[in-house]
């Protein structure tokens, strides 16, 4: 699996510092922004929704239903 970049006004590694940490330690978006923000990066929750969907890693709640299944 890879992400497309093209057209991002982001840099590549801050897309993925972000996939990262929800994915790491499942933050909440509210959280994700808090961190991109102490990094300097000003980022919206939307945005963030975008490259999670993007990244295929939308939900480690639906990714444990589909476990459960």
């Amino acid at each position: 699996m890879s992400i497309d970049f093209k057209g991002s006004h982001y840099p590549k590694d801050v897309i993925l510092y972000a996939v990262f940490f929800y994915v790491r330690y499942a933050a909440f978006y509210p959280d994700l922004e808090e961190i991109m923000a102490e990094r300097r990066v000003q980022v919206d929750h939307a945005t963030l929704n975008r490259w999670l969907v993007k990244s295929n890693h939308t939900s480690p709640f639906k990714q444990f239903a589909s476990l459960a299944a």
